[in-house]
């Protein structure tokens, strides 16, 4: 049947199976391997050049890509970032965090929802990987929040909303993954994600504030004799939140200030990962192995998505696919905000089946040679993508973080009560797009103030 086809139609043939074999639940990193490798020894195949069957230019291709993203430097903060995330999580340090601050913020309406806000953002900074700090969350807050009164739904949301911030909050993985796709610089994509992702914890806090001024009964205030003294708080808040908070500013502030590369600063956030821990006395042989199994496993992962994706993209390229969208886009007439609704639309829909590395390493490529017909900044582009990957999380029936929220608490939660209480989080995120979008200097001031020169 390929025979029968012309090359932009097998480009589009190949995209189609490389989706039905993904929903069927075939390994994505393998299946673009698979799908580049196949395809692609179509593509090239010569039998005039070919002196053997294996004689064909994919399987040199593919060894170019392996080699590409072994070498490449700006992956090398990747499995160093996932490193100090994993250390912070299995040292005990995030629990601590969470005290200190649910005491500070008791004041305030939903202070354990405020306090469990402030910790995903910090430990999302630390981290980046959702699953990990909605699992810790799912088990360290929202029981807790439950057993003071707190709706489920509510706390649920607050929960999978907070745990989504890692991926927009620099140091993310995410960013340095796009950095390296839209060949972008990672220290401009950090400056310009910092007012976006500090926008939408604001965001958050203030609509779970408001909601328990309006209704107090969703979270109920802590009863004043379960408040210990104000020094003693002062005291949780020096030992738990300033040290953990000292070594992400130092991490993020070393990268922005051009004194390090985001892997000399990631190097330098693991080994003060591991003095945090020390510092704690909370290093034990068995978390640091975990760390460095954990670390080993999440890397290789992504690293084998950056091969088979490249490799599935190089041959989808080949074909001609990606000049189908640029000439549709062409076609149609369209203005720029009418191109950046048809993309966020794209992405947000793409969401449902796959994880935020395909969308990136996949689908973005597509978009990105529009950009200069558009006349659209990439930084910009960049952040209404990163916000746009919240929603990927956020979206039923494939909101993953209502699932990892569900496989920690099992029957404690129905997944209905968890889609509930994420939807307002959802309309959240679309309405900071929209602020974005009214306001590009949220994305862009900070980037162009730093690096104006």
């Amino acid at each position: 049947m390929l025979f029968s086809l012309t090359n932009p139609e097998v480009a589009i043939f190949m995209m189609g199976i490389f989706l039905f074999a993904v929903l069927l639940g075939f390994p994505i990193a393998f299946t673009l391997m698979a799908m580049g490798i196949g395809f692609g020894y179509y593509a090239y195949y010569d039998p005039v050049l070919m002196d053997h069957i294996f004689d064909n230019r994919i399987f040199s291709l593919f060894v170019k890509n392996t080699y590409t993203v072994m070498d490449n430097n700006v992956l090398t903060a990747v499995p160093l970032f996932l490193f100090m995330g994993y250390l912070v999580e299995r040292a005990g340090i995030v629990s601590k965090l969470f005290f200190a601050i649910r005491l500070a913020a008791h004041r305030l309406p939903a202070s354990m929802a405020v306090a469990a806000l402030i910790t995903c953002t910090l430990f999302s900074t630390a981290t980046g990987i959702i699953g990990a700090v909605v699992t810790l969350m799912g088990l360290l807050a929202w029981p807790a929040m439950v057993k003071a009164g707190y709706d489920k739904k509510f706390a649920s949301g607050v929960i999978c909303a907070g745990g989504c911030l890692g991926i927009l909050i620099p140091p993310s993985i995410m960013l340095i993954v796009y950095s390296v796709i839209a060949q972008l610089s990672p220290l401009r994509l950090f400056a310009a994600a910092i007012f976006p992702g500090l926008l939408l914890a604001s965001l958050y806090i203030a609509y779970v504030v408001i909601r328990a001024w309006i209704n107090p009964s969703i979270a109920p205030k802590p009863d004043a004799a379960d408040i210990p003294p104000r020094a003693e708080i002062l005291k949780e808040v020096l030992v738990s939140f300033v040290p953990l908070f000292g070594l992400i500013m130092l991490v993020l502030g070393t990268i922005l200030a051009g004194i390090a590369t985001p892997a000399e600063a990631a190097a330098a956030g693991a080994f003060g990962a591991i003095l945090l821990s020390w510092f704690y006395k909370t290093l034990k042989w068995q978390s640091f192995k975990e760390s460095v199994f954990l670390t080993a496993k999440t890397t290789a992962m992504i690293m084998w998505l950056f091969i088979g994706s490249w490799t599935f993209s190089s041959v989808f390229s080949y074909l001609g696919g990606h000049e189908i969208f640029e000439h549709f886009f062409k076609s149609i007439e369209i203005t720029t905000w009418q191109f950046l609704i048809i993309t966020q639309i794209i992405i947000f829909l793409l969401g449902w089946p796959l994880e935020w590395t395909e969308i990136l390493i996949i689908f973005v490529p597509i978009f990105l040679p529009l950009l200069e017909v558009f006349d659209v900044n990439p930084y910009f582009f960049a952040m209404l993508i990163a916000l746009n990957l919240q929603t990927s999380f956020l979206t039923p029936p494939m909101a993953m973080s209502a699932y990892y929220l569900k496989g920690v608490q099992k029957n404690n939660v129905e997944l209905m009560e968890i889609f509930a209480g994420i939807m307002p989080f959802l309309g959240i995120v679309i309405f900071a797009m929209f602020l974005m979008y009214m306001f590009p200097g949220i994305a862009l001031w900070l980037p162009e103030t730093l690096f104006a020169n």
